[in-house]
């Protein structure tokens, strides 16, 4: 199996990239969307960003059209949502698949090191009361579902996608991951 510093990415430039760029950081890997209910949480994201990447926490988005065609845009168009309508400074990547047999192979490596994702429940209810059938529970459920990564590349935490940037929850673990020092 490939370290997750090792797979390769591309940013939304296109420019090519890796996990490696952001060796000794805290990592929020959020898949991502444009025409979704959960978009606004873009806002939260990037204050967080914010508000900690002194600290050394990077929040790496990665959009994805996997969730009712929530994410239709080219990257350019996608890089442009997020810098007009929510002036998104986070690194964004190139759209992915995050689910299925197209899956990325990042995706594919995250989700098995964290097969199931805090706060889940709820938002998978919801789902299915909308007569979407949310898939197993070690698949991404939805856009804006969060894996937290130590600084030394472990996949320590994951998060459903209705536990926003500021839920107590992901809060602790961030600050827990960043007290750990580089």
């Amino acid at each position: 199996m490939t370290a997750l510093y090792d797979i390769p990415l591309t940013q939304i430039d296109g420019a090519p990239s890796s996990l490696a760029n952001y060796r000794g950081k805290v990592l929020l890997v959020v898949n991502v969307a444009s025409k979704c209910g959960l978009t606004p949480q873009y806002e939260g994201l990037e204050a967080l960003y914010q508000d900690k990447r002194d600290q050394g926490l990077e929040v790496l988005g990665f959009p994805a059209n996997n969730f009712k065609g929530q994410e239709p845009g080219t990257d350019a168009e996608i890089q442009s949502f997020c810098s007009t309508e929510y002036n998104v400074q986070f690194p964004l990547f190139s759209k992915i698949s995050v689910v299925g047999d197209d899956q990325h192979p990042l995706y594919a490596q995250l989700t098995a090191a964290q097969p199931q994702a805090a706060g889940d429940g709820p938002f998978r209810e919801r789902l299915k009361g909308f007569g979407i059938n949310p898939g197993e529970p070690k698949d991404v459920l939805w856009n804006f579902e969060k894996f937290l990564i130590s600084r030394s590349g472990e996949v320590v935490a994951r998060f459903a996608p209705d536990v926003a940037a500021d839920d107590p929850r992901l809060v602790a673990a961030i600050e827990a991951e960043l007290a750990k020092g580089a």
